[in-house]
């Protein structure tokens, strides 16, 4: 979403995950929530980097259900029905899962590129086709083939991607978002901060992040300076 300024303005931060499924239910609903707002227009939504899972290793692609048999504890069977009521969520939202196909990568590489989309104003653009890719495509989101398709697809100068995807720019960045959500005590995503005043933790209802709205709202425009 572009910039905006003025009374009542109001930034949603969202610390979020490529490979994390309840951060696109979250997007999802928190754009239902817009909808209804009736001071949409002045509202900015920021990306934040968030990793689920930072030691996962670099280079490393492990099937999801593997993965998390092996984080978890639980059982092939367990770990089958957790997605599958993961994906009837999703599927409530308009979304449409691949779970079982999905591969799990280190996502540093994906948030650099989210960054370099957010420098270009395609932020939100870009954390939705990577989401897409990710939880409904089963796309490896480490491959640096993948990863420059993608950012084309978007909107994206290929010789910037291109750069972005095989160097290290903007890790400093993610690593700058990282370390806030270790301030702010942000232990799981998505994570949802309303004009620095309000926080929302999870996948809430919309109604949930629809009062968040209202209230950062009523809080920037009572805080603004007159004149």
């Amino acid at each position: 979403m572009r910039a905006v300024s003025g009374a009542g303005t109001v930034r949603v931060e969202v610390w979020s995950d490529v490979v994390c499924p309840w951060c696109y239910i979250g997007k999802r609903r928190l754009e239902r929530a817009l909808e209804d707002f009736e001071h949409a227009d002045g509202v900015e939504v920021v990306w934040r980097s968030f990793q689920l899972d930072p030691a996962f290793p670099e280079g490393v692609r492990q099937p999801v259900p593997e993965m998390l048999e092996r984080k978890t504890g639980g059982s092939p069977e367990q770990i089958r029905a957790m997605q599958e009521r993961v994906t009837e969520l999703a599927a409530q939202e308009g979304l449409t899962y691949d779970l079982g196909n999905a591969i799990m990568v280190n996502t540093v590489d994906a948030h650099r590129l989210a960054h370099l989309a957010g420098e270009h104003g395609l932020g939100d653009r870009a954390h939705e086709r990577l989401l897409r890719a990710q939880l409904a495509e089963a796309q490896v989101l480490d491959d640096p083939g993948t990863l420059v398709r993608l950012g084309v697809e978007i909107g994206l100068p290929e010789d910037e991607v291109r750069a972005v995807v095989t160097g290290d720019a903007y890790a400093r960045e993610v690593e700058a978002d990282l370390r806030e959500a270790r301030a702010l005590g942000v232990t799981g995503v998505p994570f949802f901060v309303f004009g620095r005043a309000f926080a929302v933790s999870g996948a809430q209802p919309v109604e949930t992040f629809l009062t968040a709205l209202r209230r950062a709202h009523e809080r920037a425009r009572t805080s603004a300076p007159a004149g």
